[in-house]
């Protein structure tokens, strides 16, 4: 996987095309992801006990990895990740824009 939980991302397509957020969920097998504060749902829940009210929760529905794009931490551009084999450690995730390793 090319995006992590943790990075910043920007939403390239789609309805919330321009915002930016955090990673919070990954679901690899579905190739989608969680970003906070994009693509909010609202979901109505029932009262748990008698005399408490319902309630509408907002919360963030997953997206497709392909709709974001990773926001470089030291330049700070939208860019395309590729990774640089570094001798005795492991693969490292790098900027192809600044040339940066990311992480």
């Amino acid at each position: 996987m090319k995006l992590h939980k943790g990075d910043i991302v920007k939403v390239i397509s789609g309805a919330a095309s321009g915002k930016t957020g955090k990673i919070l969920k990954m679901l690899s097998a579905e190739a989608r992801l969680v970003v906070e504060g994009v693509n909010l749902r609202k979901k109505h829940v029932r009262p748990k006990k008698q005399g408490q009210k319902g309630q509408t929760i907002e919360f963030p529905a997953p997206m497709q990895i392909s709709n974001v794009a990773l926001v470089c931490p030291k330049c700070g551009k939208e860019t395309r990740v590729g990774f640089q084999m570094i001798v005795g450690e492991k693969k490292k995730r790098l900027c192809r824009k600044c040339k940066q390793i990311i992480d």
